[in-house]
């Protein structure tokens, strides 16, 4: 009887150990939560994640809001804050005597000018306020319309980045041309993004996917196992279906979008996108809409691709993606055709 009874007490043993194991995992399961504001860069924002209690996920989506108002305050051009220099600022003051501003927003400008100009040849330029705002002007009128041939010419003769002038040493901004003003819409979301979201990741948020806006970024995978985060790419031509394409979303991967169809106005037949080509100063029109998959950590690199493509040939975008390894695109084209990069992800949506 003496080795029956030893099997028993292996089989009792064993037994014991896997009903711990299983204790414990649906004691460490988590929850999913969704967090949506829509005081953020002018748009929606939604993000889901897991967390172990609706308290620990308020603390975290307080500090991670908190962090992304920070950015679209500093940001933004149409509005002045109590306690800091922005965007608004600048614009007001830089053209008269240089103009002192904190790191945060000096860092910016800098990486703007000095390194995602050149990358993108020019196609994603924060100095081309004068003509962005012709047709932001236009777009939000009560009754839309193309702004003067005339007028685009002239703004078109402000927008040299040149004139952007940095002093690292004094950490000051100046304007050298009085016409010109500085408008990030076309890179600055994406920027406060990664950074929102390293910071979050750096307090233990390890488990969500941020949607700024159409700026998705993962961190980490779904908890409980349930693998890596899947994304859509918008339909462009329509709301069916609602996404052609589907793609997973790594650990620090982002995924960035710009499209015709996000903000446009439409005069006798002809949709006017908010993308600006900088070669004509005209909305861009090679394209419907572009998507750009950014690797580790690279989603404000991302943004800017993304508003270069869609105002470049595709040819051109290939070869400025030719010198910036690990970005994937998507091209969709107004005839419902698709063109991508070896490298990109994306599967037909089921």
């Amino acid at each position: 009887m003496k080795p029956q009874l030893k099997r028993l007490g292996l089989g009792l043993a064993a037994a014991v150990l896997l009903g711990a194991l299983v204790a414990g995992s649906l004691l460490n399961r988590r929850t999913l939560y969704t967090t949506t504001w829509f005081d953020l860069f002018d748009t929606v924002s939604v993000v889901k994640g897991y967390a172990r209690s609706q308290a620990e996920w308020d603390e975290q989506m307080d500090a991670l809001h908190a962090d992304l108002l920070h950015y679209h305050q500093l940001f933004d051009i149409y509005n002045h804050y109590d306690g800091m220099v922005n965007l608004y600022d600048v614009n007001a003051r830089a053209a008269t005597a240089p103009v002192a501003v904190d790191e945060d927003l000096y860092t910016f400008l800098d990486w703007c000018a000095n390194t995602v100009y050149p990358q993108t040849d020019g196609a994603t330029n924060i100095a081309a306020g004068a003509v962005l705002a012709l047709w932001h002007d236009a777009r939000e009128s009560d009754t839309p319309a193309p702004p003067e041939d005339a007028q685009i010419q002239q703004a078109l003769a402000h927008i040299d980045i040149g004139n952007l002038q940095l002093d690292a040493g004094a950490r000051t901004v100046f304007l050298a041309d009085e016409a010109m003003s500085l408008d990030v819409g076309a890179v600055g979301k994406g920027y406060a993004v990664e950074l929102a979201a390293e910071a979050a990741e750096a307090r233990g948020l390890d488990s969500t996917l941020l949607n700024i806006g159409g700026n998705l970024r993962a961190i980490g995978e779904k908890a409980n196992g349930e693998g890596v985060w899947t994304v859509g790419v918008e339909n462009p031509w329509g709301n069916d279906p609602t996404y052609i394409q589907t793609l997973a979303l790594p650990d620090g991967y982002s995924l960035i979008v710009s499209g015709d169809y996000q903000r446009y106005f439409e005069y006798e037949g002809v949709r006017y996108s908010h993308l600006i080509d900088l070669t004509t100063g005209y909305p861009a029109q090679y394209c419907s809409s572009v998507a750009i998959l950014a690797p580790d950590d690279s989603g404000g690199t991302g943004d800017a691709l993304s508003t270069a493509l869609f105002c470049l040939p595709e040819e051109s975008g290939r070869r400025v993606l030719e010198h910036q390894p690990g970005f994937a695109a998507l091209w969709m084209y107004p005839d419902g055709t698709t063109r991508q990069t070896d490298s990109w992800t994306g599967q037909a949506a089921q």
